[in-house]
């Protein structure tokens, strides 16, 4: 015969894991987000930008870490900008990005469970 859990052990695995149910709005926007760091190449982009010293790296420093052509790289950088997850600043011939915090967090909202309400 099975144990049977302990009634305290019960409520704690089947207490909600999320405040409250995203909205559609909030779910389409977030997926957006989830789908531009879907990619192993993009999701390695974010985080090296996002653990680079200052919170911000040039191109040329993210270029040398993969096996990748400048063009690949690119494209990667723009779909990680168009989803809002980055913003890149020109300054001379390279471009500097930097990881938009208030995005993560949103991010982070939903995967971490507990009371964190999701900013709208």
């Amino acid at each position: 015969m099975p144990k049977q859990l302990p009634i305290a052990a019960m409520d704690a695995c089947c207490s909600p894991l999320a405040r409250e149910p995203l909205t559609e709005d909030q779910a389409v926007e977030l997926s957006k987000l989830f789908k531009a760091m879907a990619d192993p190449v993009r999701l390695r982009l974010l985080s090296l930008i996002a653990s680079h010293a200052g919170g911000e790296a040039c191109v040329c420093d993210l270029t040398d870490a993969f096996d990748l052509t400048g063009p690949t790289i690119s494209h990667h950088l723009k779909v990680l900008r168009e989803s809002g997850l980055i913003t890149g600043q020109r300054r001379g011939t390279w471009v500097y990005y930097r990881v938009h915090p208030e995005v993560l967090a949103r991010l982070s909202a939903v995967l971490v469970p507990g009371d964190t309400p999701v900013p709208a």
